[in-house]
């Protein structure tokens, strides 16, 4: 499911991929508005299935840390507010969240995207984190 829900850089919020167009991407917003409209290839998309988050051993693929916070939260929206939350507090969550992150390759703005995020696709239903299972190759 993630590999469909896109973010485009220097928009706020995320996307839901429609369609292919000639030399672009139709996408729509996840809101209330659903307005669709071309991404393009100039325009930096990238799907959050691709997405990783910095730990002290490894990156950890975005969609494991989504639910962490999901299995945190009981299924709802965050109770911190990244608009409003300090420093510290973005720290803590974070710890919660991925005990062994990055505290130097992960910044305050990195913690509120990813509160951000997760608050956009709880509110839309899209709860669906799980790491999409691999076919079993047949045996010989």
């Amino acid at each position: 499911m993630l590999e469909t829900i896109l973010a485009i850089a220097g928009k706020p919020g995320l996307f839901r991929l429609v369609n292919r167009g000639n030399r672009s991407l139709i996408v729509e917003t996840l809101d209330a508005q659903k307005k669709r409209m071309p991404a393009f290839g100039t325009d930096k998309i990238i799907s959050l299935a691709d997405i990783a988050m910095y730990t002290d051993e490894e990156e950890v693929p975005l969609r494991r840390v989504l639910q962490t916070i999901f299995n945190m939260e009981g299924g709802k929206t965050t109770a911190i507010d990244y608009r409003k939350a300090s420093r510290e507090e973005l720290a803590e969550f974070m710890a919660k969240a991925l005990p062994n992150y990055d505290r130097d390759r992960v910044y305050p703005n990195d913690m509120k995207k990813l509160i951000q995020w997760y608050n956009i696709l709880i509110e839309n239903g899209i709860t669906d984190f799980e790491e999409p299972k691999q076919p079993e190759e047949a045996a010989e």
